[in-house]
């Protein structure tokens, strides 16, 4: 059944929910970051990973399951689902204690081969209105189809690429080892509250045409960006002002992944994720920072 383009335009209602320590620390613990930063409760309120922001957005993300345009989607084409591609801004740490609000806005859709391509801005902000963080957002619903036609109310920002003639250029191209547990699926989807059965139920994977439960893109990214903040950036999260990418490739588990970090220029340093036979998993990874 189809999307309609009248979907385009629409906003969830804005959705609060309070950041204290024990979801800061279960988030950054799910992918066996210690940084103290995330833990010590001795040192002052905790702050966030800089990845968090995704668990704030998954409720807004459910929420644009009933707008006006989706009726007509069906709960198995619900769950073909996939998440294509991230644009993080992080205009400050999160911080436990913090009551924030997400909303989501549908910017666009657009038919494509595989199904129809929706894109979100999700736009999270403290309680005093001022924007903690924005994120666009590309899904593609596979073998769901766009009833009236692309449209697109804005377009998201030019993404950082890296230029190959300064690729290196800070000496800080290498590669970083990531292993992923059997059982990390199970474990970000409780430490970050973002509950899709394709990342726990086998019996739900395998009917929407998965090869077996995945791991969630968001993990991926999220495993790599701590290596960047131990390795890069002296253990300092807060020096993240932006970061995304490209969910290349489905992860199973238990899971041997590489990070490879290709380049450093304007203050970004780009990257990208690879399983052990070379396939890119993440690609054009890019992380801002200060």
């Amino acid at each position: 059944m189809p999307l309609e383009s009248r979907l385009v335009g629409a906003s969830t209602p804005a959705i609060s929910q309070e950041v204290d320590a024990r979801w800061i620390m279960a988030y950054a613990a799910s992918l066996g970051d210690f940084n103290p930063r995330y833990l010590d409760t001795s040192a002052g309120a905790l702050i966030a990973h800089p990845v968090f922001p995704v668990c704030l957005e998954w409720p807004a993300i459910l929420a644009t399951r009933d707008l006006p345009g989706t009726e007509n989607v069906t709960g198995a084409e619900r769950a073909r689902g996939v998440h294509a591609a991230h644009d993080l801004h992080v205009f400050r740490p999160i911080r436990a204690g913090d009551r924030l609000s997400t909303q989501a806005t549908v910017t666009g859709l657009q038919g494509i081969k595989s199904g129809t391509a929706q894109m979100l801005r999700l736009d999270t902000q403290d309680q005093h209105g001022a924007l903690v963080c924005r994120t666009y957002q590309m899904s593609v619903s596979r073998g769901v189809r766009l009833e009236g036609g692309a449209i697109a109310l804005e377009h998201p920002p030019t993404v950082p690429v890296l230029d190959p003639e300064t690729a290196g250029s800070r000496g800080t191209s290498g590669s970083i080892p990531i292993e992923l547990s059997a059982g990390l699926a199970h474990v970000y989807t409780e430490c970050a509250r973002i509950w899709n059965p394709i990342h726990t139920d086998r019996a739900v994977a395998l009917a929407a045409g998965l090869p077996d439960i995945i791991l969630h893109g968001t993990a991926t990214m999220a495993s790599a960006v701590s290596r960047l903040v131990e390795g890069r950036l002296g253990g300092d999260p807060s020096r993240v002002t932006r970061l995304g990418g490209r969910f290349s490739a489905m992860v199973t588990l238990p899971a041997r992944l590489t990070l490879h970090v290709r380049g450093d220029a304007d203050d970004t340093l780009f990257f990208d994720v690879c399983k052990a036979d070379g396939e890119e998993v993440f690609s054009q990874g890019f992380l801002c920072y200060t």
